[in-house]
């Protein structure tokens, strides 16, 4: 499982959209592995920070991951790319795409496969290499039945398998086990712009499906069924008062999702679900193309859980003649028991239909500066978020910690431009976070900094990049033969990327990367 914890957040506790469908899956604790992402046809992805579940709802206590994905454009192109290197590796993508008329289309079909290293880490003992494969197709068409009316429609199919490794004496150890997967998402959407654009309507239907299988010796051991349907509403509003320079935007959503999970196992067999109507009201005031107010709010009818209601507000005040932006929010956020936690159960663990929702409320400050006329950015940002009733394992069951857990930090970053293209691109942040009980969260690192130098040249024809990450040390959580916890430190790595490329033409580009240059040995999980 690969995770992104968002300002100290669990992984579950972020809330990942592609193409505007969510693609958290049900059956797996309620999270997106990202390690089955293939970023191709990714066109930009969007983050934010810190409680959005007055927009979001439920799993967005740390944030918003949101993958947008290309689109047709232009003339009809085809492309394709090939890459090799070590361990075995070796991916590939073609597309197509382009626009006609009133119509847009783009697609693609890519793979990536790799021998791979030891899953269970290989200095521990563990010699045995553990491979993965990953086939991804994706497909996006577009129309304009009127002037005024958009249709658009998204699919998106991921297989892929892993080979992964077993646990002996209380650490990963080699073994012959795996993981197939299948994930597919899907969403239809219509977008009708009324009284000349000013009030604008969006309806769509999204549906997502994952199925993960657990291997041993090559024969099923689990297998786990995740399904999500979710249909929405959006209506947006924009008034301009020209005279007063203001500008107004009123939105209403209203939404219904569907999820369930379906899993049959060696030691677990359940097949539950659960549905969530939610309405949302938001509004957004721009002064003088100076100053702009947001706040939001959001309440939520469960089935299994009561009514929730959650807010957001924000405020950004942009000092043009000063290169200067401050900026400031608070908010407010749910998370649901997945339903593992609540009714699944395997050798050594029952889920508790006891779980109540985690909840979050959580505030920000920071500024923006250009310096030295536009040639260097700094952004600077505290952060406090507080979590209640947060769901923790306790000996063979789930649990709502009693209390408040805390997580604050500072998040800093610089970018300069040194010199016709010459980028320098530099971040930090520290983070301090701790449970109710006042015990640190476990695979949080305290400190984690990063630095990116890209230079063009040769017209820009050539490229290289140097990226640099430091990971500080952190502590996880290990488990002896009889699954007892205790407590273990990871320590501290860094590690350096070197990449290269040359453009011989409008339609060929070589390319060369160097990933964990001086071949640097950690671990983010304890024993992997």
């Amino acid at each position: 499982m690969t995770q992104v914890r968002l300002r100290g957040a669990e992984g579950n506790q972020t809330l990942v959209l592609i193409d505007g469908i969510e693609v958290n899956d049900p059956a797996s604790g309620g999270e997106y592995d990202f390690a089955n992402l293939l970023a191709d046809d990714v066109e930009r992805i969007e983050v934010l920070r810190g409680p959005q579940s007055a927009l979001y709802g439920s799993d967005a206590i740390g944030g918003v991951i949101n993958i947008v994905t290309r689109k047709g454009e232009g003339k009809t192109s085809a492309s394709a790319r090939m890459e090799g290197g070590s361990l075995g590796t070796a991916s590939g993508l073609v597309s197509i795409g382009g626009a006609a008329g009133n119509a847009d289309f783009f697609g693609s079909l890519g793979g990536y496969r790799t021998d791979g290293e030891s899953s269970a880490s290989q200095w521990r003992g563990n010699p045995e290499r553990d491979g993965y494969d990953n086939v991804t197709g994706f497909a996006k068409f577009g129309f304009d039945a009127t002037e005024d009316l958009r249709f658009d429609m998204v699919g998106r199919v991921t297989d892929y398998r892993a080979d992964a490794d077993g646990f002996a004496d209380g650490l990963p150890a080699d073994a012959d086990a795996a993981t197939r997967g299948r994930q597919m998402y899907g969403r239809v959407q219509a977008r009708l712009d009324t009284l000349d654009g000013r009030w604008q309507h969006v309806a769509g239907i999204s549906r997502s499906h994952s199925t993960l299988r657990y291997l041993t010796d090559g024969v099923r051991t689990d297998a786990y069924v995740g399904d999500r349907t979710k249909v929405d509403y959006q209506s947006n509003i924009f008034i301009t008062q020209e005279a007063a320079r203001l500008d107004h935007t009123f939105t209403v959503l209203a939404e219904h999702e569907e999820e369930s999970a379906d899993v049959d196992g060696a030691y677990s067999s359940f097949d539950r679900s659960t549905g969530q109507t939610g309405l949302v009201g938001q509004y957004q005031l721009g002064i003088a193309d100076a100053l702009f107010l947001t706040g939001a709010v959001r309440h939520d009818m469960n089935d299994r859980f009561a009514d929730a209601t959650t807010w957001r507000g924000t405020a950004a005040y942009d000092l043009s003649r000063t290169g200067t932006k401050l900026r400031g929010s608070y908010g407010t956020g749910i998370k649901n028991p997945s339903l593992f936690e609540l009714f699944g159960y395997d050798g050594t663990y029952r889920g508790n239909p006891g779980l109540k929702p985690e909840r979050a409320k959580g505030w920000d400050i920071g500024v923006d500066q250009w310096i030295l006329r536009d040639a260097l950015s700094v952004e600077a940002t505290y952060f406090d978020q507080r979590i209640t009733d947060l769901i923790q394992g306790a000996g063979t069951t789930s649990i709502n910690l009693d209390g408040t857990s805390s997580i604050h930090g500072i998040e800093l970053g610089a970018t300069a431009y040194l010199m016709d293209g010459l980028t320098v691109r530099a971040a930090y942040t520290f983070l301090d976070g701790e449970d109710a009980d006042g015990i640190t969260l476990a695979r949080r690192p305290e400190n984690v900094a990063s630095l990116d130098i890209g230079y063009s040249f040769l017209d820009g024809a050539a490229a290289l990049n140097l990226g640099i990450v430091y990971t500080g040390g952190q502590q996880d959580i290990a488990f002896d033969a009889f699954y007892n916890q205790s407590r273990v430190e990871l320590d501290s790595y860094t590690l350096v990327n070197l990449a290269g490329s040359y453009r011989f033409n409008d339609h060929a580009e070589a390319f060369a990367r160097v990933e964990n240059l001086f071949d640097e040995r950690y671990e983010d999980v304890y024993g992997y």
